[in-house]
């Protein structure tokens, strides 16, 4: 993989004659996403999909980097992807035209109203055991604010139906996290009445399964989002990461505290949290600015 690169950088500097800064930059970015691939993903930059491309830009946002360093990311991905296929390493580019980065200043994230939120969770029909099932991984998802890749990996061992709690393992702690009276309901019904029905292997850990009845993927759970929200007619491009910033800055609009909420999402830096005071304060500045008869 390393001489991979490194023949992609000799392409750069030897073939298309970039200057200096520039085969830096788009290095840089490439070594980044690759150690970040390692180390979150588990896989090979050859092995990326879609949704790593989009991960990994939603993870650049929550630490704070600007709209222009993930556009310029996002071409040297795009690039980099691009002499992959050319050179016939890979059939296809991960990264779809569908993914898009604006440049300037860093874009907040777009979240969901919690009336969107109240239709999209009403429309899994929970009449066979894939309806239930999708009930409970949306409700656990906006409950508790945590990454598409913590919730696929949660175990039964993991949930406490008693207290109401999960147990998420984070990269580098676990944290307890609480769970509302509905989303605690459908985990509930889900465990108690349709799990053992779905899984293939008795012995299998794994608390949301697929229909093949292993373990969740990320791109099941994508897909099973993107169904939904074709089905809610919400036009708002919704990701996994959607749920997890709206869970953050509805708490802090109904009266979360930053430190509360930077535990309850897992940060290791509260500058990461800061973020969604900023969606709010531009929330009411818009407020303002429409509603304001002299603004």
């Amino acid at each position: 993989m390393l001489d991979l690169i490194h023949a992609y950088e000799n392409y750069l500097t030897k073939v298309k004659q970039a200057s200096n800064n520039t085969v830096s930059s788009y290095m840089r970015d490439i070594r980044q996403f690759s150690e970040w691939l390692q180390h979150s993903r588990n896989t090979e930059i050859l092995n990326a999909d879609q949704l790593n491309i989009s991960d990994y830009l939603a993870y650049l946002q929550e630490q704070g980097k600007s709209g222009a360093t993930a556009s310029r990311t996002l071409a040297s991905l795009k690039n980099f992807y691009a002499y992959l296929v050319s050179t016939g390493f890979l059939e296809t580019s991960p990264v779809s035209a569908d993914i898009h980065v604006d440049r300037g200043e860093k874009k907040l994230p777009q979240i969901l109203t919690g009336k969107e939120v109240e239709l999209l969770l009403m429309q899994p029909a929970c009449v066979d055991p894939k309806g239930i099932r999708d009930k409970a991984m949306l409700e656990v998802m906006y409950a508790t604010g945590i990454r598409v890749t913590e919730l696929i990996d949660l175990n039964v061992d993991d949930v406490n139906l008693e207290l109401g709690i999960i147990k998420c393992n984070g990269a580098k702690k676990s944290r307890a996290i609480p769970l509302y009276p509905a989303a605690l309901r459908a985990l509930s019904v889900y465990m108690k009445e349709v799990r053992m029905l779905m899984i293939a292997d008795p012995l299998e850990k794994a608390l949301f399964v697929n229909v093949g009845g292993a373990r969740m993927s990320r791109q099941g759970f994508w897909k099973i989002l993107k169904f939904y929200q074709a089905k809610a007619g919400i036009e708002k491009e919704i990701t996994p990461h959607t749920l997890r910033h709206s869970f953050a800055v509805h708490l802090l609009e109904n009266g979360a505290d930053l430190s509360s909420l930077q535990e309850l999402m897992g940060h290791s830096d509260i500058s990461s949290t800061q973020m969604y005071t900023h969606m709010i304060n531009q929330k009411l500045r818009s407020v303002y600015e429409k509603c304001h008869p002299k603004a």
